[in-house]
């Protein structure tokens, strides 16, 4: 999981490994990390993407499993969209 320097504790990073996952936090005071930016372009552009969905940008269905199958079916769409403009 990446996160900012703000996110640098001991309890965050512990929590995430009793979860088994791996945080890539930078520590307060380091230089950055290297291409920690050019991740975090790609994170920030899917959750761009999806919010083109207004549905899925403020959830209103109370079920997990309906704002589940929304979110694929939004991911869905983003690949089909993505792969008819390179076929063009």
């Amino acid at each position: 999981m990446l996160g900012d320097k703000a996110y640098d504790s001991r309890a965050v990073r512990r929590a995430l490994r009793k979860r088994q996952i791996l945080p890539v936090i930078p520590r307060r005071g380091a230089p950055n990390i290297k291409d920690l930016g050019r991740i975090r372009y790609v994170m920030e552009q899917t959750f761009a993407l999806l919010h083109q969905f207004k549905r899925l940008a403020v959830r209103w269905e109370r079920r997990p499993e309906l704002h589940h199958a929304l979110v694929a079916l939004a991911c869905s769409l983003i690949c089909w969209r993505r792969l008819k403009k390179t076929r063009s």
